[in-house]
């Protein structure tokens, strides 16, 4: 069994579509991060575990649903319909058998999935790891596989944006061998929006948290 943490903020309209791809073996668990528009009974409804995560934060969600897993390989994924679950096995497999201790899936855009804003700061977040620390990373993807125990020991503290990249470069760190693997990035699921991607604001705000991270 795999557990699959999904973050979630009213996606409600994306959740049919994400669940229906989710593959044999693979348990859904939607950390719900205070959606006003029924996300939590929609996701029980198609069968997932769902936490209520009061502390807002994508971080918070993320690790809350950490937390909560019970199967010691997990996945992260978007709940945002960007992302098929059904290419999990490519992003989990390398950790299972042992070949890697963390997967990113690196993101293969479809048109009109990713702004510009978005994959500009992403590209340049991407390089000062390669940079600065020596990550061999092209992405800092969203879709991720790990191992549960390992991930906790890390004892991530950014409860934000800036969670994603703290996890990366606590891995390294710690010497972990970091990989990652080619996925669709489609665009969001129709009537949804993204909380970070989908204005200029929203990724000047998640670039501030990393930032934050990496002066630390």
């Amino acid at each position: 069994m795999v557990d699959v943490i999904l973050p979630c903020l009213n996606e409600a309209a994306a959740l049919p579509q994400v669940l229906a791809g989710l593959p044999a073996g693979y348990r859904a668990i939607v950390a719900d991060n205070g959606s006003t528009d029924g996300s939590a009974g929609v996701a029980r409804s198609l069968g997932a575990h769902v936490i209520d995560v009061p502390e807002r934060g994508f971080g918070a969600a993320v690790h809350a649903g950490l937390r909560a897993a019970t199967a010691e390989l997990v996945c992260i994924v978007d709940a945002d319909g960007s992302f098929d679950l059904g290419e999990l096995p490519s992003v989990a497999d390398p950790v299972a058998a042992g070949q890697a201790d963390l997967v990113l899936g690196r993101r293969v855009p479809r048109p009109g999935s990713w702004p510009w804003h978005a994959r500009q700061a992403n590209r340049l977040l991407a390089w000062r790891l390669r940079r600065h620390i020596g990550v061999p990373l092209h992405d800092l993807g969203p879709m991720r596989a790990a191992r549960r125990t390992a991930l906790l020991g890390l004892g991530l503290r950014d409860r934000r944006f800036g969670y994603p990249l703290e996890m990366v470069i606590a891995a390294a760190r710690d010497g972990w061998r970091i990989h990652e693997v080619p996925v669709a990035y489609a665009p969001r699921a129709e009537g949804t929006r993204s909380k970070v991607t989908g204005t200029v604001a929203g990724t000047a705000r998640a670039v501030r948290d990393m930032a934050k991270v990496l002066a630390r």
